[in-house]
């Protein structure tokens, strides 16, 4: 069974985290069923990047991504090549570990006006 290993985050994982999960789960939900509250304004539909996360390992276990992640990525605040949505990313057989990025483009959550 894969773990997926969470950095400390201020806000959302102060101590980080280790959870255990079942491949072909997508990040977010592991995240989500596990109290880690990430955003995914978009309902998981691939349509903003409130999710977006960074894979420190295990990154090539995961599926591909698709053009219309890829092209989302593009605006997501502090992209990395190993930069993924957590809502398309989806767990394998490799243990993971995962950065959650201090901010999002989400202004409502972020205070902006």
């Amino acid at each position: 069974m894969p773990q997926i290993v969470i950095l400390p985050h201020a806000k959302l994982c102060p101590e980080g985290a280790v959870i255990d999960t079942a491949p072909g789960k997508s990040v977010c939900d592991v995240l989500l069923e596990n109290d880690i509250h990430i955003e995914h304004a978009c309902e998981k539909s691939c349509a903003c990047t409130t999710c977006h996360v960074i894979v420190r390992e295990g990154f090539d276990s995961l599926n591909e991504a698709t053009e219309t992640e890829e092209d989302l990525l593009d605006k997501a605040w502090g992209l990395e090549a190993q930069s993924r949505l957590s809502c398309q990313a989806i767990v394998a057989d490799e243990d993971l570990v995962v950065e959650i990025p201090k901010y999002t483009i989400n202004h409502a959550s972020e205070g902006g006006h």
